[in-house]
């Protein structure tokens, strides 16, 4: 009985580190953009990348990975379809790829055909693809081969829909917004399916406001207490959601006045989000979350409401340091705890992607096409800038000791020539 006890630890264990490896949705595991890799360079050359590829079309959505299969989506605008495609992370070649029709429609000049970051577990991958006419959501195996589909209401906003999907425990969950000024009758849902069949498992209805929100769900979990979905979006500001029922267990809903294309970031016991609006941040807010028992009511810790904040782009939380980069080309360190702002800097250009943590390194693509490397410290220092030599708005990815930078129609690889799984 010991032996049987010791080795379902130790498979329990490997289990878990080797989920650490993978990189299963936007930014990374839960969304925070944190990963435990050692071996990613500060600075690097042309010859240095493992491999680099062209992509069919274009988009913004950034590279998920499982073992040793890399997803990506991409689309053409023009021609009105998306494609799902399937890469050997090792060496980048196509193993398929799976293309959807889509109403053609103008999204925003910075929005795209392919803007939502895919999900991806042991068993399956999951693309979201919207328009004004259809939105699909889709699980394949990683072979390409169809395990369901389902098939929602077009979403009627303004720039374009852009929020990506998550996986909790034996769900896929997404945002499902509109904007009543596209739309007066559409219902706006937050919405939960069975990850192996696509049964609904529940749907919260939401307000639809005048801004449709481009957040990416997180899960939170106490110290005690059960775990929380967090959704930030302009309509109901920060909420705390319970993943079971999908039933609302606390709210702050004057916590965004301003748009939403940020998602929640977890410092510690506080949950932070940001808004804004024409190209700037509005508000940068601080957040201690209710309880799901409801003994506790969340509060505001502090919020930012002048100098520089960021809008687009998600933070990054880390040893009680907050990280924002914002659209204007500025990187900010934050006392994570208290609203302190430490250090402000602008290194290059303006940031549409959001930031990885690696090894105490920050990483982060400008929009033109530049891998900004700083220190992640209470002090600036610039380490290193890396051209791509294309526009960017994806965040990187990070698994198996290597990094993945996708540009507009480009993808890249780098780190040790040989992956770490």
């Amino acid at each position: 009985m010991i032996k049987q006890s010791c080795l379902a630890a130790m498979i329990i264990i490997s289990a878990s580190v080797s989920q650490g490896q993978e990189w299963t949705r936007f930014r990374g595991p839960n969304g925070q953009g944190i990963s435990d890799a050692k071996t990613i360079p500060v600075k690097w050359t042309e010859k240095d990348y493992n491999w680099k590829i062209g992509l069919p079309g274009g988009g913004h959505s950034s590279p998920v990975l499982w073992g040793e299969k890399l997803f990506v989506t991409s689309g053409d605008q023009q021609a009105g379809y998306s494609v799902l495609l399937a890469l050997n992370a090792s060496d980048g070649r196509i193993l398929w790829q799976k293309e959807y029709s889509l109403s053609k429609y103008r999204p925003n000049k910075l929005n795209s055909f392919a803007t939502a970051t895919p999900a991806v577990d042991a068993d399956h991958v999951y693309v979201l693809l919207t328009s004004p006419e259809e939105t699909i959501l889709e699980a394949l195996d990683h072979s390409g081969a169809e395990i369901w589909k389902r098939s929602f209401e077009g979403v009627r906003c303004q720039h374009g829909a852009g929020s990506s999907p998550i996986i909790h425990h034996d769900m896929v969950i997404f945002t499902h917004e509109h904007e009543n000024r596209s739309s007066k009758d559409a219902r706006s849902v937050w919405i939960a399916v069975n990850r192996n069949t696509g049964e609904t498992r529940w749907t919260l209805n939401r307000k639809t406001g005048p801004k449709t929100s481009y957040s990416t769900p997180c899960v939170y979990a106490p110290t005690t207490g059960s775990p929380q979905l967090i959704f930030n979006s302009n309509s109901h500001g920060m909420t705390g959601v319970d993943p079971g029922t999908g039933k609302v267990i606390w709210e702050v809903s004057s916590a965004f006045p301003a748009r939403v294309v940020s998602s929640p970031v977890i410092a510690d016991e506080l949950l932070i989000g940001s808004c804004g609006d024409g190209g700037s941040g509005k508000r940068l807010i601080a957040i201690r979350p209710g309880s799901s028992d409801g003994s506790v009511q969340p509060e505001e810790a502090y919020k930012i409401d002048s100098g520089y904040r960021p809008y687009v782009p998600t933070s990054i939380a880390k040893g009680g340091l907050l990280f924002t980069f914002l659209d204007r080309g500025y990187i900010s360190c934050w006392n994570s705890a208290t609203g302190q702002q430490l250090w402000q800097e602008k290194p290059a250009g303006r940031f549409f992607s959001s930031p990885v943590w690696v090894d105490g390194k920050l990483y982060c693509i400008t929009m033109d096409g530049d891998v900004v490397v700083v220190r992640a410290a209470d002090t600036y220092e610039l380490l290193a800038i890396n051209p791509l030599g294309e526009t960017s708005h994806a965040a990187p990815a990070v698994a198996g000791g290597r990094m993945y930078l996708r540009t507009y129609s480009q993808l890249f690889s780098i780190g040790p020539k040989k992956r770490d799984l």
